[in-house]
């Protein structure tokens, strides 16, 4: 009876999410006061239906109900409890599940906590609701988590994949979901901007703060699942290229642009528009990634589903979603005009970061969704490997360094910017000299850059306490140990092909 329930909630969120939007944005654009306040009740609604629908999916786990297919599919009697709870977002259904409950978990939470207006809330949940209900009435349609197998109920379950009982996966879907989550929460909030055609410095605090908690979000979800793979599948390399792990790197580039772009556009008011083109294409991208994971037009080891059909609906809800409101951009961003005024080296060191990042997202973009371009158009099957994204994306993340370092060491004093060029040159220098990698040149340059950037943010930590930005020298130092292990891999790896078996390896 509870997976029933569990599925009438279900799709009593997805049809209030689904209609009240529309009221909602009715009563905001006509200035009528009874409609627009209906947010309150449906967001909470919502909120309430899905918990406990997902609730109730979990205790169809904890207690072993093999009737729900879901169940038995994915979980047995013999499996220990947390890896139960983790098997509700282990496979597409679940993890769909909890991709709209932790969307209802945002909203609810920025409808409740936040101190902004009921004219900045009211478009922004409603824009919110939309989404969840779009995104239930998949689940409802295509992929009804708690659909029954009876009377044929099996006596045991076929347990959990064993690559997925790790701790990665008790950790690391729900960590990228909710970082998923607060990237559909900044594209309804752009949306409920742009129907004002007004971004307030009250709004432009909220959307930065829940930008900068999906970025946290997004990027301890993407470290623990490149740690995941490298555990248990065994992946060399810093990065596999994979078309999934794709999916998830591309919003995660969007919103490391996006935070840049809210620096010039607190203190300079500049980049309003890219504040609030960003939100929109980050969410679009999760769109299609989505699509990507859950179609099966792309065989990866991550992949959820490959049914065809769930991958139109998908398509379906990418072009309703973000078609209207590109037109809606076009039509209104004309009303965010920035600050005009001469633009200064920050300013210059600002906007590249944006540009470089967003050029980064679309090279990986281009290479993840050309394959399905090439083969939509019948010209046969076309893979895209890492030669490709190592090619482009290398020189990018050397470019973005030396940008850093040098805007870094701009307001240092002359010794010390000498002092660190030369230690640079002298560390490039000696890297090839001495140890000889494959490719000297990109490595001398390589080498060159991350050493720039770590002794640049070293030098600027010393000198300077009072308003230090520890968050960006975290962010940027992080950036200087990627690259070291970037090097070390690509340049220095080592590969042997070893025959082992009975008589091998025994000494003569």
């Amino acid at each position: 009876m509870l997976p029933e329930l569990g599925h009438f909630l279900l799709i009593l969120a997805a049809v209030i999410a689904f209609v009240f939007p529309w009221t909602i944005l009715y009563g905001v654009l006509k200035g009528r006061p009874a409609f627009t306040g209906l947010w309150r009740p449906a967001v909470l609604t919502v909120f309430a239906g899905l918990t406990l629908s997902l609730f109730s999916l979990a205790y169809a786990f904890l207690t072993n109900d093999f009737s729900v297919t879901y169940v038995s599919e994915n979980s047995n009697s013999y499996l220990g409890t947390f890896y139960k709870i983790a098997a509700v977002w282990s496979s597409h259904e679940g993890s769909m599940l909890l991709w709209i409950w932790l969307i209802s978990c945002w909203t609810t939470l920025f409808a409740l906590l936040t101190k902004e207006s009921e004219e900045v809330k009211a478009p922004a949940v409603a824009s919110a609701l939309l989404i969840i209900g779009l995104l239930s009435l998949f689940l409802v349609f295509t992929s009804n988590p708690f659909a029954r197998q009876l009377p044929m109920v099996p006596a045991e379950g076929k347990d959990l994949n064993p690559i997925l009982q790790d701790i990665g996966m008790i950790f690391h879907p729900p960590l990228l979901f909710w970082g998923y989550a607060g990237i559909s929460l900044s594209f309804a909030f752009s949306i409920g901007c742009l129907l004002r055609r007004q971004l307030t410095p009250a709004s432009l605090n909220s959307l930065t703060k829940i930008s900068v908690i999906a970025w946290g979000f997004l990027t301890a979800g993407n470290v623990l699942g490149s740690w995941w793979a490298y555990n248990e599948l065994g992946w060399g390399g810093w990065w596999f290229w994979d078309p999934v792990e794709n999916s998830s790197f591309i919003p995660w580039l969007l919103a490391s642009a996006q935070l840049h772009a809210f620096l010039l556009a607190r203190k300079r008011h500049k980049l309003c528009k890219s504040v609030l083109f960003i939100p929109i294409a980050a969410f679009t991208v999760s769109l299609i990634g989505t699509f990507i994971v859950r179609s099966g037009v792309i065989q990866s080891v991550h992949a959820f589903a490959s049914d065809p059909n769930k991958g139109l609906f998908l398509i379906a809800i990418t072009v309703l979603m973000a078609l209207p409101t590109l037109i809606l951009f076009a039509r209104n961003a004309v009303f965010f005009k920035g600050d005009t005024s001469e633009i200064n080296a920050y300013d210059a060191a600002v906007s590249m970061a944006v540009m470089i990042l967003s050029a980064a997202a679309a090279v990986v973009l281009f290479g993840t969704v050309f394959p399905l371009i090439y083969q939509g158009f019948g010209l046969g099957s076309l893979s895209v490997g890492a030669p490709y994204f190592n090619s482009i994306f290398a020189p990018l993340t050397i470019a973005a360094a030396l940008l850093i370092s040098g805007f870094t060491l701009f307001r240092q004093r002359a010794a010390a910017v000498a002092a660190v060029i030369a230690v640079s040159a002298a560390s490039s220098a000696a890297i090839v000299f001495f140890l000889h990698p494959k490719e000297e040149i990109m490595t001398a340059f390589a080498v060159f850059a991350c050493a720039m950037l770590f002794l640049s943010l070293i030098t600027e930590a010393l000198i300077k306490h009072v308003g230090q930005n520890w968050f960006a020298f975290l962010a940027h130092l992080g950036i200087a140990v990627s690259m070291v292990g970037v090097i070390g891999d690509t340049q220095f790896q080592q590969e042997a092909l070893v025959r082992m078996g009975p008589g091998y390896g025994r000494p003569l």
